[in-house]
């Protein structure tokens, strides 16, 4: 049998940051992975990528795989936040010496930095495709039969199979849970004005806008909510009435523009476990919380759990307890519970309120994001989080080895 320190289950873009973080500071991970490499890594633009806060990308900075994303990651400098298209608005600009508020990747060009610095990671083993048929977790470790015909063993199982978790599931962890009467629709588009690096967040009561700057400056992704109930009929749409529906809610800033990837659609929804470990197990990104995309922040809260789990087993080891020692568990349920209620609620919260019809919800809206606009202390609070940088934070999102 093959014995690793730590088993993660799911080579996502968070269960593979993590094992290339353990395995940078000589924690031995085997990642299974069902996936085809070939379907992940498939060539040609389909519309879908990430917003990286400068946090995480002070994590990329720090495990390597920031230098396989050179000239593909589109700096945000600016995020313009509107209440409709004349009403308040929060526009965030931070000094040009504080760098970037964050950067905008290609979910495809992620995946291949990602997979590149994970070729390069010493101590990390891949089984993919391949997927667990057993799995024993006692007091003394976790032991997986493979369904490729390899028994594993290690100190740690780590649950980062998303949003449907088999393994959160099969622990018996409750999950807090609700979808949303809306539907993401994501594309992107190119246009004749450049965006300036500026990022885009369009409220209105059906849902908000979202336009994201990309490379070249001359193209910006879509995160479009809108009902539901509406979601099939606009899927539908010809290209131009398409386009013509979505200028009625960006306006004409960017000048003429046209469709540069197809229309995917998402529905969205809410959860966070009750409790993200148990018994020799972990759990980091979706599988441990998933919130609406409206300020981007999904993906990060993932980075976050990975930074904080390498950082809680790396220092553990390095005074002689095991990674799936529960003391070292402990640490990471206190360490992460009270960020991640506090960004889903946040999150969750924005959603109902901007989600009010009528005009005096609307006037009360337009009423406090000036207010805020005109409150230092506040602002920065809010560009904070859009950074990933509030509370206490690991040394890897600060762009430190651990």
């Amino acid at each position: 049998m093959q014995r690793f320190d730590v088993i993660i289950l799911g080579g996502g873009l968070v269960g593979l940051t993590l094992a290339i973080a353990l395995g940078r500071h000589g924690v031995t991970c085997a990642v299974i992975d069902p996936a085809e490499p070939a379907a992940t890594m498939a060539p040609g633009f389909d519309g879908r990528v990430s917003a990286i806060s400068s946090a995480s990308w002070k994590l990329f900075e720090a495990i390597g795989v920031a230098p396989h994303l050179a000239g593909k990651a589109c700096p945000i400098d600016r995020i313009w936040v509107s209440e409709g298209l004349t009403g308040g608005a929060l526009d965030f600009e931070p000094d040009p010496d504080d760098g970037a508020m964050g950067f905008m990747v290609e979910n495809r060009e992620l995946r291949l930095a990602i997979d590149s610095a994970a070729r390069a990671a010493a101590g990390v083993t891949r089984f993919q495709p391949d997927r667990a048929l057993d799995i024993e977790r006692g007091a003394h470790g976790v032991t997986l039969q493979l369904a490729g015909g390899a028994r594993i063993g290690a100190s740690l199982l780590v649950g980062a199979e998303g949003r449907n978790s088999p393994m959160r599931e099969a622990a018996g962890i409750p999950v807090a849970q609700w979808s949303y009467p809306h539907t993401a629709l994501v594309t992107a588009i190119d246009h004749e004005e450049p965006h300036g690096n500026t990022a885009y967040e369009i409220f209105y009561p059906g849902g908000p806008f979202a336009l994201l700057p990309m490379l070249p400056g001359t193209r910006s992704a879509i995160v479009w909510t809108v009902p539901t109930r509406h979601a099939a009929a606009m899927r539908k749409l010809p290209e131009r009435a398409l386009l013509a529906e979505a200028e009625k809610r960006m306006g004409d800033f960017l000048g003429a523009v046209r469709l540069a990837a197809p229309v995917q659609s998402y529905p969205l929804g809410y959860h966070r476990a009750a409790r993200i470990v148990d018994t020799r197990l972990a759990l980091v990104g979706d599988a441990a919380h998933g919130i609406h995309p409206i300020a981007g922040q999904g993906v990060n809260l993932g980075y976050r759990d990975a930074a904080a789990l390498a950082e809680v087993i790396v220092e553990g080891m390095r005074i002689g307890l095991e990674p799936g020692d529960a003391q070292l568990l402990e640490r990471y349920q206190r360490w992460r519970a009270l960020d991640s209620l506090s960004v889903t609620i946040m999150m969750d919260g924005l959603v109902r309120l901007f989600d009010i019809p009528g005009k005096p919800p609307s006037l009360a809206r337009r009423l406090g994001l000036s207010a805020v606009q005109r409150l230092g202390p506040l602002k920065e609070r809010f560009m904070a989080e859009a950074r990933g940088e509030s509370g206490p934070r690991p040394r890897l999102l600060l762009g430190e080895a651990i």
